[in-house]
């Protein structure tokens, strides 16, 4: 297992930022790794929406299933998973100076079957790409969050 947490201001208020992440697709703005994200259902975002998410780690594109499983005022939690790997993230919200919000951003990733064998060849990858998410994330949402 591989856990992997950033924390970072956001200059954009806590509703705004809270729904903007809510709706995985934006993932595509703010993940540097990630090359799609569709949602697979329909209907407003709310705990079960599901997205397919296509990211390339490693020089490789993976496909994941994502589902929307906490949403709360101040903390999502998505579960995503495909045949290597189950994928936690869990994102906590607290105001901060302004106007501000304060993001912590937890990423863990169980690495399954034989896969699990390169979790410790991939830590530092993994590491990178959570400093990539906290570099893009804040400006990603500036741009589209007023």
């Amino acid at each position: 297992m591989i856990r992997v947490v950033r924390t970072m201001n956001v200059p954009v208020a806590m509703p705004d930022l809270v729904a903007y992440l809510a709706d995985f697709t934006h993932a595509q703005e703010w993940d540097p790794a990630t090359v799609a994200c569709v949602r697979v259902d329909a209907g407003p975002v709310r705990p079960g929406a599901r997205w397919r998410n296509t990211s390339r780690f490693r020089g490789r594109d993976a496909e994941v299933s994502y589902r929307l499983d906490v949403q709360e005022g101040d903390r999502l939690v998505f579960s995503g998973e495909n045949g290597t790997v189950a994928v936690t993230d869990d994102l906590r919200f607290t105001p901060a100076e302004e106007g501000a919000t304060r993001l912590v951003y937890t990423a863990t990733f169980r690495f399954k079957g034989v896969a699990r064998l390169a979790a410790p060849f991939v830590r530092k990858d993994v590491e990178r790409l959570a400093d990539d998410v906290a570099a893009a994330l804040p400006r990603a949402v500036t741009r589209r969050v007023p």
